[in-house]
């Protein structure tokens, strides 16, 4: 069952069975974490983070700047 939020995000009900061990031990390296919920919730966006810079790295190597790019120029403010 799939429920449409305000900001067109599907949200999944699911039942799952996590080791408690595991889950104690992340609820002590989070002082601001206080529900399995939001605790599965910031391992999924952690998750997901660190697997899109995986794919950065991934890159290297493979990607080829013309010799006058400045990556300076880029930059917010500058």
């Amino acid at each position: 069952m799939c429920i449409i939020t305000h900001i067109k995000r599907c949200i999944m009900r699911t039942n799952i069975v996590l080791d408690d061990i595991l889950v104690e031990e992340a609820f002590k390296y989070s002082s601001s974490i206080r529900t399995k919920k939001d605790l599965i919730e910031t391992a999924l966006r952690e998750y997901v983070q660190n697997r899109k810079i995986k794919d950065l790295r991934e890159l290297k190597g493979k990607i080829q700047f013309s010799d006058d790019y400045d990556y300076k120029k880029m930059r917010i403010g500058k």
